[in-house]
Parts: structure tokens; sequence; C-alpha cells
């Protein structure tokens, strides 16, 4: 599957709903609350750098990875237009790395303070043991105590909001349609997206590009099993953008976890 191919020309205008400064705000309150002050944070499926560009504003040295790479190349535009912008005495803007890698096998030259996922990434690990892996390597590359801060969807949003639904949305220089397919027994999302595009060059004419993406839904029994298997320390469940405990109907969900020492992880003594 190549995810985000034709999409990632058109992901950051359908998804210009998303508040990500108050999505990245948040993020930052969970760091505050767990003592993340300052550091460098990895953005784990960054996808065209929204909230990593919103954390370098707020201070951090940030490193983005993702597998797809139109977005990244998007992510990198963004940067730089960012960087040459204007943005204010509120800005503090740091340097912003993007790696085109797979997070079921990313590498780093080291350690971070942090590690995020935004935006239901994590949801696109279908199998449990390459979630578990991703989580080991989370966990390898974190400073000790550092802290793992990431989102999902939830099962109730994929069977009682996306579920068996037609999402379509028309655009003057974009459109697109949206099949969506829950599979209870399998947890497993499916969603089919036909694209139409306005071509650059040629305003008459409209491309047109189809994609499959997967997702699947974990309970939070199962991803603070494989938290703790992967040698992390489970912290916290959040209801998104709040402080307080899931709901029964939370269609996301924030889990906070932190790196504990392990005997076989070299540790260089401050």
């Amino acid at each position: 599957m190549e995810a985000y191919s034709g999409f990632a020309q058109v992901y950051d205008a359908f998804m210009d709903n998303i508040p990500y400064d108050k999505w990245s705000d948040y993020v930052v309150s969970l760091f505050d609350k767990y003592g993340v002050k300052e550091g460098l944070v990895l953005d784990l499926g960054c996808g065209t750098g929204s909230i990593t560009e919103c954390l370098a504003k707020r201070g951090f040295d940030m490193i983005g990875i993702d597998n797809a790479e139109e977005m990244l190349t998007i992510a990198m535009e963004k940067k730089e237009e960012l960087e040459e912008a204007s943005l204010g005495e509120n800005d503090r803007r740091k340097n912003t790395l993007y790696l085109l890698q797979d997070m079921r096998e990313f590498e780093l030259y080291g350690t971070v303070a942090a590690v995020v996922s935004i935006c239901d990434s994590m949801n696109y690990i279908m199998e449990e043991e390459d979630l578990l892996e991703v989580f080991h390597l989370v966990n390898n590359y974190l400073d000790p105590k550092g802290l793992f801060v990431f989102d999902m969807n939830t099962e109730y949003k994929y069977a009682n909001i996306l579920a068996n639904n037609t999402i379509a949305e028309n655009r003057e220089d974009c459109s697109f349609i949206w099949d969506n397919y829950y599979y209870p027994e399998e947890k497993a999302n499916e969603y089919d997206l036909t694209l139409y595009v306005r071509d650059d060059e040629d305003e008459t004419i409209f491309r047109r590009f189809d994609e499959t993406h997967y997702q699947r839904a974990y309970s939070i029994d199962t991803v603070k099993r494989l938290l703790e298997e992967a040698g992390m320390e489970f912290v916290a469940c959040y209801d998104a953008f709040t402080m307080e405990p899931p709901k029964d109907n939370s269609e996301r969900v924030y889990f906070v976890a932190r790196e504990k020492r392990q005997e076989d992880k070299l540790y260089i003594e401050q």
C-alpha cells in the first residue's frame, strides 16, 4: 500500500479543521506535567510536519520520521516557509530534521528527551508484534526517564462514528470520497479514498487518485500490556485533550509512558 501517495497533495487542505496549535499545547501540557521542559523530541509518523513544526515553534529541537516520501517533501517545504516567515516574538523556533523511515525499524544517532506520535499514527500498526517492536525502539532511544506521548483512535470511534459510512467533501481545487468499513472481529478499519485533484498546469483537468488505508483498534489494556512488555513504565491514559480518564464513548485517547532503566541498555552516566 502506498499510503498518502496522492492524498499528500491535499492532506493539509482537508485537515484544515484540525487545531494543531491547541493539540500541540496539550502535548506540551503533558510534557510540563511529567517533567519534560526542553530537549530533542522525536515525532513518529510526522506526516506533513504540522505538529512537528508547532513543537519546534515552542522551543524544542525536532526530528520527524515518516515512511511517506510525498508527505515529508511537503513537511520540508513547510519548514522552509515557516523559517523564512516572520512569526512574532513568541516564536522560539528550533531546528527540525526529517527522516524517511518506517517507525517499525527506525534508527537514530542518539537518544531523545521525548517521543510523540499524534493523529492516530499508531493505529496504522496492524499487528501486535509490530506495535511491540515500535515500543521497544522508542524505549531504546529515550533518555533515562524520557517520555512517550501518543494518541490512538478508539474502537468506539471505528465502530460507531466511522463505521460503515461514506464521507465526501467537494472543494474548488480538490474533492474526496471516503468509503469506510469496520470489521469488529479483526478490530480492523479500512477506508478507501478516491481523490480528485486539480492539475497545477491545466486547471481544466482533475487527476484521480485511489488509495486504501488500514488502521486497527487496540484496547487500553492491550496497549498498557505491550508498553510494559517493551520495558516501559505505563504512566497514564487520558480522554483526548483532558486530564480525565477515558470514557466509554471517547473517540481518541492519549497514552503517556516513561523510559525505565534496563539491564541491557547502555547508559552514559552524567
